[in-house]
């Protein structure tokens, strides 16, 4: 047994050492090439050309000229996968620029746009209030105490401008108007040279007091003032009597005993009157302080009973 396995080796040995003598003399490589050898090369030289299927569909989507086929190597193969990615991102980017707008342009446009939105919601109310206080309403502080309790000292008024040209005056309107007539120089103003007293006659009315004790007359018919006079406050400390002429109004204030108003200025060259065309509003409203926010009542049912002037 042990010579058959030695003669075998012997004779393997003799024919590799024939096919490496035939084969050099005809200037091939002796390497011996065997069956198996033949087929692990061919195994491995096509699984090297042949890459996954994944870089195939890469490489016909983006680089036909670099398939599978016709990859030199694997140097040139990952330059041409970075040269098709970078085509595939230029083209995304040249798509997106057509297709809409640039990122700057976009975001350019959003700020334009808040802008008009900011302008929308926040400029035109304050225009609308700017307009409203030029052409609806006045503002006022009142200083004196000749409205009390009605209006106090400190307190702020607002007064709608509509009267008198489109709303007609009343009796018993709180009025704000200008100075007629150095009114001033005895009582302490709103500032600038505008005073506040209530309404009691129109053009036409006659305007008239007994004295202490005695009620204000309209028209020969007396007046119950309680609603707004200040408590413990006559309605005249004094006797007047006095004829609205035509244009003008007759004021008091509703605290008799500390108001320089029409009966205190019988000899000012208008007999105490005030020009309507000096009536800036009639007060509508007390907005400040907090705790006494609320409409100013005009009390027109104090002159209901009252006739028109003769």
């Amino acid at each position: 047994m042990t010579q058959q396995m030695s003669r075998s080796s012997s004779d393997q040995r003799g024919d590799a050492d024939s096919h490496i003598l035939s084969v050099a003399e005809r200037g091939i490589d002796p390497a011996p090439v065997t069956a198996t050898t033949q087929a692990t090369a061919t195994t491995t030289a096509s699984a090297s050309s042949q890459p996954p299927a994944s870089s195939q569909a890469f490489f016909q989507d983006f680089s036909p000229e670099f398939s599978p086929a016709n990859a030199p190597d694997d140097v040139s193969s990952r330059h041409a996968r970075h040269a098709a990615r970078a085509a595939h991102a230029a083209h995304a980017s040249g798509s997106s620029s057509r297709g809409g707008v640039p990122r700057r342009s976009a975001s350019a446009s959003s700020t334009s746009e808040n802008a008009r939105e900011w302008l929308l919601w926040c400029g035109i109310p304050v225009l609308i209030v700017l307009l409203m206080r030029v052409f609806l309403f006045g503002f006022y502080v009142i200083p004196s105490g000749s409205m009390l309790d009605t209006i106090e000292i400190n307190d702020r008024v607002i007064t709608t401008k509509l009267a008198p040209d489109l709303i007609k005056l009343q009796r018993g309107d709180i009025v704000v108007f200008k100075d007629p007539a150095n009114w001033l120089q005895s009582e302490s103003s709103m500032g600038g040279d505008n005073l506040i007293k209530r309404l009691i006659g129109l053009p036409g009315d006659t305007v008239a007091c007994a004295g202490a004790g005695q009620p204000v007359t309209i028209n020969g018919v007396a007046i119950d003032e309680s609603s707004y006079l200040k408590p413990g406050v006559q309605p005249s400390d004094f006797a007047f009597n006095i004829t609205v002429t035509e244009g003008h109004i007759f004021v008091l204030g509703d605290n008799r005993a500390n108001s320089a108003d029409s009966r205190y200025h019988q000899d000012d060259g208008s007999n105490g009157l005030v020009p309507i065309s000096d009536v800036l509003g009639v007060a509508i409203v007390r907005n400040w302080p907090l705790n006494r926010i609320g409409r100013l009542d005009s009390h027109h049912e104090v002159f209901a009973n009252v006739p028109n002037p003769a």
